[in-house]
């Protein structure tokens, strides 16, 4: 029986430590997103800013060229998003998300799913975006041209759920990837075939050394996945198990580390859409309940933020103007001089690092 009771203050700081945020580590671009089990990449732009705040002396060429050498792979994952993983895990975990994509597919879509013949439409969709990268302005002027009359979207979206396909990045761009990124099949550009292991067990093992403590409901908030009690079944025995004030039961890996609850933590800035903030059903570890409100808008993107003593403190935006960019700082309450210092510090390398061509870079403060 699980005895120990973690504190949200224990919670926090072994969950920073686990997302690579107590300290900058010495890791490998690769090892790092094998750690984390993948960075949240609806945009381009994230994964680097992600890197950046969690590793020492990361520069962006080191992450566009292993996604040049089809090392990282940029696809739909966890959650029906866009995720980049190595291709590695890419190719050992995509197969495991098809119900789920599925699933998701008929949700979105309703009774427009039921109209598609779906292996028609696959079997259409396939050999074209096997021939070369296209883009779904692309795929679905195609697919109309064979299926006339059809419902143009819902075939897009139908194609882009169930096809295990990859973003194709391209030399010379400051982000990568284009913002209109082609996409082709990914046992193609990765040279290899999907696994087809249905076995979720393994993945219990890597989400909890990435962000655990954790619930069962957490690992089925980050995946999508439900349920996946059975799959914790599985690997109970190699689990210690906590509660936590609400007397959940929470796992975890014995030799995981759990920081003391006075370990400091820096004030790191965080890309919108990061694993910190979406990566548990209780996010109140990480996000107190009064900010939770304030990190997305109405269209439901989640916010750059940046963390103050390891929790939510305030949104972040950039801005250009005559060569000097500045980063402007949206604090949900008061900040004291001491952080007020530590972000323009830490503001001002990440301006840096995102806009290295400015002539001048600034921190602001919009209160």
């Amino acid at each position: 029986m699980p005895s120990d009771v973690l504190s949200p203050q224990a919670l926090n700081r072994a969950t920073l430590a686990r997302q690579l945020l107590l300290t900058r580590e010495k890791m490998t671009v690769p090892r790092a997103i094998e750690h984390l089990v993948g960075l949240q990449a609806q945009l381009a732009r994230p994964p680097y800013l992600a890197l950046w705040s969690r590793l020492q002396g990361f520069q962006r060429d080191q992450l566009t060229k292993l996604a040049l050498k089809r090392e990282l792979a940029r696809g739909t994952m966890m959650r029906g998003t866009l995720h980049l993983m190595t291709a590695k895990d890419y190719l050992r975990y995509r197969g495991l998300f098809m119900p789920l994509l599925a699933a998701a597919m008929r949700s979105v879509l309703k009774e427009r799913a039921t109209a598609l013949d779906l292996p028609a439409l696959l079997a259409t969709a396939k050999p074209f975006l096997e021939e070369q990268p296209r883009t779904f302005e692309e795929v679905r002027a195609h697919l109309l041209t064979h299926h006339v009359g059809g419902d143009e979207r819902a075939m897009g979206f139908a194609t882009r759920m169930l096809l295990p396909l990859v973003q194709v990045p391209e030399e010379g761009l400051e982000w990568g990837w284009p913002g209109n990124a082609g996409f082709t099949l990914a046992e193609s550009w990765l040279g290899e075939k999907l696994s087809t292991d249905e076995d979720a067990s393994p993945l219990v093992l890597r989400y909890l050394a990435a962000f655990g403590p954790a619930t069962v409901a957490d690992m089925q908030a980050w995946s999508g996945i439900k349920p996946l009690k059975d799959a914790f079944e599985k690997v109970r025995g190699q689990l210690v198990e906590f509660r936590d004030e609400k007397k959940r039961v929470l796992f975890d890996l014995p030799k995981a580390p759990r920081p003391p609850e006075d370990t400091p933590a820096p004030v790191r800035f965080l890309p919108d859409f990061d694993n910190l903030i979406l990566s548990h059903a209780d996010r109140t570890r990480v996000v107190p309940e009064a900010h939770r409100a304030l990190l997305s808008t109405k269209n439901l993107r989640v916010l750059n933020v940046f963390l103050v003593d390891g929790r939510t403190a305030g949104t972040w935006t950039t801005e250009r103007k005559k060569g000097a960019a500045t980063l402007v700082c949206n604090a949900f309450d008061p900040l004291k001089k001491p952080v007020r210092d530590a972000l323009v510090q830490e503001g001002e390398d990440l301006l840096r690092f995102s806009d290295p061509d400015a002539a001048k870079v600034a921190v602001t403060f919009a209160k």
